[in-house]
């Protein structure tokens, strides 16, 4: 080695090994463990729904316990509409971009922090001209001018002794899970919240149909007994009930017109466009299929599905290690230095023999009295950390909880979707039986009207029973993570597999 170098290199070389042998102050990490229980509801889950022969969604649906979630689950509805909808929202909308620029954002200050493992090292050049009396040096003759010109390299470094710089690089790093984990949710979110909107405006559409449906068979009957009535067959009053009862069905209208209005601006913001650009998906809810095998995932797995569990839980890490940045921050900090250069009169002398310069230092710094600030600030990251910990435990019992209501709302839909079938196939049966004892005189017009009124209601309600079934089927897969860690890497959202459990 260069005996002039040895000076600046002997203390970063005992520097690299202080830091080698340092610790760092305050406790490691631990991912909190899963909750031990056995069960993700208070009761026995039925490990099959009713079906309902004949119904649409009436097929029953069984619980596969421990079975894995697809990454594109929406895709097991069987609908290119609908598959086309998630791509476009997953692709343009800018809640997606924004998290993945928040990502991008936390992985690029995590490299910043972890420079802080190695020294700085900084180039300087320059050149002054400056005046000097020479009586200042004992000589007689008034100032001296001249140039000086100087080139040089210098060297800091602050000894990671207590680890606090370490400890600051893994809340960054935490950040960075945090922000992932976030990207996942947004991306979970999305994905869902467009199949569950298309779904509502699928049903809103089914409905309006429905309703045109009856209203044109009304319109149809009011005409026929306005002809009836030209004849005396029959009195005014059967003729106002019949258009009273018509108007009362096309009141129902507007909302279901307003509703499906609204569906589809809300799709268009999910697939980034505005209002006037976006082309409404023409989906029905015919054009669905209802999945038969659903995953339920065991509770020991759930918190490691969970986007929004592995979000809290990167936020207590972050927190955790701030104790241990408030506590290196009371005690020693050495930091060396060093510098190498060469100072000569003119620029082609500045490397020649004789002209180097170097200094090597070190310096301590420890906090003597701050009236209290470094021992406060310590006080508030325990307490932090224990905010970060009962949020985290709040999100984990939402988690349970948000997945109990869906597997609740799965078996109570399958029962309703059985009571609205035969709901409907009785009131269709009882309309057809009253039309044709009206038909005979063995009725009055009364009956028929009371039959249609509950005709239409029983069909509406069957149309949204199927509704909700799809719905909740799909909330099911977001209430249990979505299966975001069987997507391919490079996609729009990558995460590292979920993690065993500790």
């Amino acid at each position: 080695m260069n005996k002039n170098l040895r000076p600046v290199a002997t203390p970063l070389m005992l520097a690299g090994s202080l830091m080698l042998s340092s610790c760092a102050v305050g406790p490691d990490f631990h991912a909190p463990a899963a909750p031990e229980v056995k069960s993700l509801t208070s009761g026995t889950v039925p490990a099959q729904t009713a079906a309902t022969p004949g119904a649409e969604a009436g097929a029953a649906q069984s619980l596969q316990n421990g079975a894995d979630i697809p990454a594109k689950w929406w895709e097991l509805f069987q609908s290119p509409k609908l598959n086309e909808l998630v791509q476009q929202a997953l692709a343009a909308n800018p809640t997606m971009a924004s998290a993945q620029a928040a990502l991008r954002n936390a992985q690029e200050n995590l490299r910043a922090s972890q420079s802080g493992f190695f020294p700085a090292v900084t180039a300087n050049a320059g050149v002054t001209r400056q005046s000097i009396s020479l009586a200042s040096y004992g000589l007689p003759g008034g100032n001296d001018i001249f140039n000086l010109f100087n080139a040089s390299v210098n060297v800091s470094y602050t000894l990671d002794l207590f680890g606090g710089t370490r400890r600051a690089v893994e809340a960054q790093a935490a950040q960075v899970d945090y922000r992932r984990f976030e990207l996942e949710s947004t991306y979970l979110t999305l994905s869902a919240n467009t199949v569950t909107t298309a779904l509502l405006a699928a049903s809103l559409r089914t409905q309006e149909d429905a309703t045109n449906d009856i209203i044109a068979a009304q319109l149809e009957q009011l005409r026929v007994l306005h002809k009836q009535f030209e004849l005396g067959a029959v009195s005014q009053g059967d003729v106002l009930a019949v258009e009273a009862q018509v108007a009362a069905t096309q009141a129902t209208l507007p909302p279901l017109q307003k509703g499906l209005a609204q569906a589809q601006n809300q799709l268009a913001n999910y697939v980034g466009k505005f209002p006037g650009t976006f082309t409404p998906v023409d989906l029905n809810l015919t054009d669905l299929k209802l999945p038969q095998q659903l995953p339920l995932s065991l509770p020991s797995e759930l918190v490691r599905q969970r986007p929004d569990v592995r979000a809290a839980e990167a936020q207590l890490h972050q927190t955790s290690v701030g104790g241990g940045v408030a506590t290196a921050n009371m005690l020693p900090q050495i930091t060396l230095s060093g510098a190498y250069g060469a100072e000569a009169g003119t620029p082609r002398d500045l490397f020649s023999p004789g002209t180097a310069i170097w200094n090597v230092g070190a310096g301590l710094l420890q906090p003597i009295f701050n009236a209290g600030q470094l021992s406060a600030r310590r006080r508030a990251a325990v307490a932090a950390y224990d905010q970060s910990l009962a949020d985290y435990q709040t999100v984990v019992a939402g988690a349970f909880q948000n997945v109990a209501d869906v597997l609740a709302a799965l078996d109570a839909d399958a029962n309703a979707l059985n009571a609205q079938y035969g709901a409907y196939g009785a009131a269709d049966k009882s309309l057809q039986l009253v039309q044709k004892q009206y038909q005979l005189g063995a009725v009055s017009y009364l009956g028929l009207l009371n039959a249609q009124r509950q005709y239409q209601q029983a069909r509406i309600a069957y149309v949204q029973a199927v509704a909700t079934r799809y719905q909740d089927t799909a909330a099911l897969f977001q209430a249990l993570g979505g299966g975001w860690w069987n997507r391919d890497a490079g996609s729009a959202a990558t995460t590292p597999a979920p993690a065993a459990n500790p």
